[in-house]
């Protein structure tokens, strides 16, 4: 444990420690989805963030802080910014990842214009998108991966020292490379229920084309949402495992921010 002095001549060296530490974390709980949103106030995430880094300060070895108002202290401060975000937004694409399949699943129910305000973020989601960030956040917090994330961010204080420079462009483009897998796993969600629509719109349009006096509207709609909602209740345990996967990917992609540079 590092015991620290606040002794008059070197509490301004120890508050600055305590800042500067909490500018990673801040970051990171910034972009993260679960304390990043709207629900939670900002001066919040800021005690929370300086907490963070008291605690850090109190039981991580670490190198002394760059000097305060340095050049090395403006460089230090923007690499541990980059750092943090980094981490969180990682986790704010995985959460992104089932909204993404529910405006799919929406736009071919035709449910697009159920919409209502995600408290998180204050903007209109989709009733779907609500009901599978709902499930994700659960899965989230019922399989303990808030506390392997929380670990990883204590631990990249650890693996990459505060005010060492090792954000290097691979690491941003691996966080490029999973906003493509989670596109992909996106409509592989979507993929079986979209299917099942699919099929529903085909058969509605022959039905249509030989009887041409039904309403096709009428036929069409209801038929849509109601074969959407069946497959929707037949593909949720198997979605409950991508879902799963998801996180599992997330963590591991964060992870991989705190491993190494090649070479």
């Amino acid at each position: 444990m590092n015991l620290l002095d606040f002794g008059l001549a070197s509490i301004e060296a120890q508050l600055w420690q305590i800042l500067f530490l909490s500018i990673r974390g801040g970051a990171a709980l910034l972009a993260a989805p679960m304390v990043g949103g709207m629900a939670v106030p900002a001066p919040l995430r800021i005690l929370l963030s300086i907490v963070l880094g008291f605690f850090v300060a109190s039981w991580v070895p670490l190198a002394p802080a760059p000097e305060m108002l340095s050049f090395a202290a403006i460089l230090a401060v923007l690499h541990e910014v980059a750092l943090g975000l980094a981490l969180g937004f990682v986790l704010q694409l995985a959460f992104a990842i089932p909204l993404i399949a529910a405006e799919q699943i929406s736009g071919t129910m035709g449910l697009a214009i159920a919409t209502s305000i995600d408290p998180a973020s204050g903007a209109q989601s989709g009733a779907l998108g609500t009901f599978f960030g709902l499930v994700l956040s659960l899965l989230f917090y019922a399989t303990g991966a808030h506390l392997l994330w929380f670990e990883l961010l204590v631990e990249s204080y650890r693996l990459l020292p505060a005010g060492q420079f090792a954000f290097a462009g691979w690491r941003a483009e691996s966080v490029g490379l999973f906003f493509g897998y989670g596109l992909a796993t996106a409509a592989a969600i979507a993929l079986p229920v979209v299917l099942v629509l699919l099929l529903v719109q085909v058969v509605t349009g022959l039905i249509a084309r030989s009887a041409p006096s039904l309403n096709l509207f009428a036929l069409g709609l209801p038929a849509g949402v109601l074969a959407g909602i069946a497959a929707l209740i037949i593909a949720l345990p198997v979605m409950v495992e991508q879902f799963e996967g998801v996180l599992e990917a997330a963590l591991d992609q964060s992870a991989l921010l705190l491993e190494p540079g090649p070479g």
